[in-house]
């Protein structure tokens, strides 16, 4: 609904637009490293696996261990997560593969 009243009441111009200018340049950019790499390879999140409700007392943390799964959807580009190794402790963690847009079957 927030989404719909800035939309709605002026802001259009001062927000959305802005952010699309801003994914664009986010999608020429990728297109551009993706002219000369198959796909990149990053971690899925921030940090290994943490226990339940262990970073509920910090929602910026929380918000933080997805960061590195943004640029696929603001780029449209293919992804996906697969387990990875484990660290020290045994904690999982994943890793992504990011390939270029419309390449899924590449």
């Amino acid at each position: 609904m927030l989404g719909t009243f800035v939309l709605s009441a002026g802001y259009y111009d001062a927000y959305y637009s802005k952010a699309q200018k801003v994914r664009s340049l986010i999608r020429n950019w990728t297109d551009e490293v993706f002219s000369k790499f198959d796909f990149a390879i990053s971690p899925t999140t921030s940090h290994p696996a943490f226990t339940l409700a262990s970073l509920s007392e910090d929602p910026i943390a929380m918000y933080l261990e997805d960061i590195f799964t943004v640029h696929a959807n603001l780029a449209g580009n293919s992804a996906i997560s697969v387990p990875g190794l484990t660290n020290n402790v045994g904690l999982p963690f994943g890793i992504q593969v990011l390939g270029k847009s419309f390449c899924e079957d590449a």
